[in-house]
């Protein structure tokens, strides 16, 4: 057992040797304590966001697994790993990158138009088997404040291919929305559509926290080979570590950041806002910070506003028109302190109604719950009209809707209900839409107008 254990203190003096000619990482420190998902080390002299690697032992084998420094506390350097600890031993080293002018190396990531069609994990690291990329695009993403008056005003519509948004809830280039909804209500299928229909010049597609199986769904069923082709895909499903959750929705943002600033207009989806979220709250608690509502500590709700709002126009030719899922347990659920600040922080929202998925009405978007803060200033006159009055047609109807089936409403007491009656068919199939079908705005516009004619 000794001779075994010599041979692989052998291996690491080697490894060690080796690391420091070729890679320029110089040994720092040494593990001292795993406390739940967080890594104490003692002797490291970095800050912040500055990206490391433990050794361990696997199969008598050396190995490293990368983390990440999150905090301090005393003397001690406080890591996060980016993937399973196991094999990880007491004293393990401690390795920090740093660059020949002796500058830390924080998040290399790779951005570039050769992203493009390609699926990556949160670090840029293929998932599609395709070749890695070439170490010359991998740049350190810029942490970009935006002066608030350099943003550009919304005022041009996007065409997103689905007659019930473009028509009743326009979205405008460069605007942040909420997609609210819970299991199975079409949520995924929506988003699929709106990757295929969506008139932008690049697509970032960021799938968090989802299920590993729906990842590869996903892109070969809903988006489709036509859609990769101008889309980057990031994935970090739930079998990873919260970090590479986090840094997936960051490297997401970072890339739409690059296409933006090279005036492309980019559509932004994040699947889910809330794993985001849960991620967050998974790394603070384990640093020790307090849970102040339903379990999130206070830091989350500054931290999605953070990343919420490095989505929109900026002061050139490109724009950031982001759509962000929200989880919720029920349409009524008013108590999740998530789905409250998006609600609070956001351009707008789609809520997604189980009543309508269940009776196969899909998109199953609740019209009447649903808002666009800035179609006023982006439609004309006679559109939004229209959609308002539609609205309270469908309005009208819904609350009614137990007295018609029951024949138990006597034509004439309501006008308004009286012509929603008369509507309703026409209004349904105006809401719905099958998955391959595309509408434009122009003929979402018009149908909108025969309605009413």
């Amino acid at each position: 057992m000794k001779l075994r254990f010599s041979k692989i203190l052998k291996k690491i003096s080697l490894f060690e040797n080796k690391v420091n000619k070729l890679s320029n990482i110089i040994y720092y420190g040494r593990l001292i304590s795993i406390n739940g998902l967080v890594l104490e080390t003692t002797g490291l002299n970095a800050p912040i966001g500055a990206h490391c690697f433990i050794e361990r032992i696997i199969d008598g084998k050396l190995s490293n697994i990368n983390a990440k420094v999150v905090g301090f506390k005393g003397e001690k350097t406080l890591l996060f790993s980016f993937e399973e600890i196991y094999g990880v031993f007491p004293g393990a080293r401690v390795f920090l990158k740093i660059s020949k002018n002796m500058n830390y190396i924080f998040n290399k990531i790779p951005l570039g138009i050769e992203l493009l069609g390609r699926v990556l994990d949160s670090r840029g690291n293929p998932l599609d088997g395709k070749p890695e990329f070439d170490q010359k695009i991998f740049k350190i993403p810029k942490k970009n404040n935006i002066n608030p008056l350099d943003r550009k005003p919304i005022n041009t519509i996007l065409d997103t291919g689905i007659r019930a948004i473009n028509g009743l809830i326009t979205i405008g280039l460069g605007q942040r929305i909420g997609i609210f909804s819970s299991s199975g209500v079409g949520k995924s299928i929506l988003l699929g559509m709106m990757s295929r229909y969506t008139q932008a010049d690049i697509i970032i597609i960021a799938l968090i926290g989802e299920r590993g199986r729906e990842v590869k769904y996903f892109i070969q069923n809903i988006l489709g080979l036509d859609g990769l082709l101008k889309s980057v895909v990031i994935a970090a499903p739930a079998d990873v570590s919260p970090l590479s959750q986090i840094e997936a929705a960051s490297y997401a943002t970072n890339i739409a950041e690059y296409f933006c600033q090279k005036g492309k207009n980019v559509l932004l989806i994040m699947d889910s806002l809330t794993r985001y979220a849960m991620a967050q709250r998974e790394v603070s608690l384990s640093l020790g910070e307090l849970p102040v509502s339903k379990g999130y500590p206070s830091s989350i709700f500054s931290k999605i506003p953070i990343l919420v709002e490095r989505a929109g126009n900026l002061s050139n030719n490109g724009s950031i028109t982001a759509f962000y899922t929200i989880l919720t347990e029920n349409e009524e659920d008013q108590e999740d302190p998530i789905a409250h600040l998006c609600r609070s922080i956001l351009d707008g929202h789609i809520l997604l109604s189980r009543y309508y998925a269940d009776l196969g009405h899909y998109p199953a978007i609740d019209i009447e719950s649903s808002i666009s803060r800035v179609m006023p200033e982006i439609v004309n006159d006679q559109q939004y009209r229209q959609s308002c009055y539609f609205k309270q047609l469908v309005s009208v109807y819904q609350r009614n809707k137990d007295l018609i089936n029951i024949g138990a409403y006597v034509s004439g007491n309501d006008p308004i209900l009286d012509r929603a009656i008369k509507m309703w068919p026409l209004l349904q199939n105006f809401l719905q839409q099958k998955q391959a079908e595309k509408s434009n705005y122009l003929n979402s516009y018009n149908e909108l107008n025969k309605i009413f004619i």
